[in-house]
């Protein structure tokens, strides 16, 4: 799924116009990436956290000529899924291949 599948399917549910729609995807996502920004953590329920985690430098290799390169430290995001979530989609995984029987 896209941005822009989200927001179809935004309006097919609730009826709003396209730019209500994509106003309510940007702002949901804006706030969502502001937080992040500022160190904070981010939580929806049943679905996934989000956190910030920070890397130390340390020296790599360049994969094609094998060189040691001094990595900076960074910070990046990182999401887990919510129990909940990954019980749905394995669930949809498990009835798939027993032919829509679950156990």
């Amino acid at each position: 799924m896209t941005k822009v599948d989200l927001i179809h399917a935004l309006r097919e549910e609730t009826g709003l116009t396209r730019r209500k729609a994509q106003a309510v995807v940007d702002t949901f996502f804006g706030k969502i990436t502001e937080a992040l920004v500022m160190g904070e953590r981010v939580e929806i329920r049943d679905f996934c956290n989000i956190c910030v985690k920070e890397y130390r430098a340390y020296t790599g290799r360049h994969p094609k000529t094998g060189e040691h390169i001094h990595v900076k430290p960074k910070k990046l995001p990182f999401l887990k899924c919510g129990k909940e979530l990954k019980e749905m989609v394995d669930y949809k995984r498990t009835k798939t291949e027993q032919g829509g029987k679950h156990q």
